[in-house]
């Protein structure tokens, strides 16, 4: 078994729920999947300046678990950030997991307790949307 560094991926072995995306069982080959997308134009623009392929999670968070959400249910709950904004990550089936945490180096973030968050609240931000919307087309093209 590959030993992976995202927050929960002991616990993310829920399946997927669209037989239509081949070689992706469960939310750990949906990292390796996504890891062959998200580049800079997928980081959220704020960011963009510091993305690097080592740091490929960064700025992808909201737009990864909404999409995590379409792929194997569940819900996206987010943790308050300094500044305002939150970082999104999904609990599906009682299994908690983060494809996006690397982005935090050491830092530890507390996953329990937070709000759900809100997809159209999310997608409000146009630019978000379209990130979120190529992010998903470029999913579909590769594995489907």
């Amino acid at each position: 078994m590959k030993d992976y560094k995202f927050y929960g991926w002991q616990d993310a072995i829920v399946p997927c729920l669209d037989p239509s995306l081949k070689g992706i069982n469960n939310a750990q080959d949906f990292y390796d999947a996504l890891s062959t997308i998200w580049c800079a134009d997928t980081c959220a623009p704020r960011m963009r300046q510091d993305w690097t392929p080592e740091n490929m999670t960064l700025g992808q968070c909201s737009i990864t678990a909404f999409l995590v959400q379409d792929v194997f249910g569940g819900v996206v709950r987010g943790i308050l950030r300094p500044g305002g904004n939150y970082h999104c990550y999904n609990v599906v089936d009682g299994h908690t997991f983060d494809l996006t945490s690397e982005q935090f180096g050491d830092e530890v973030l507390d996953y329990s307790s937070n709000p759900e968050q809100s997809r159209a609240v999310h997608f409000a931000k146009e630019e978000k949307r379209l990130r979120y919307e190529y992010l998903k087309a470029e999913l579909y093209k590769k594995f489907s």
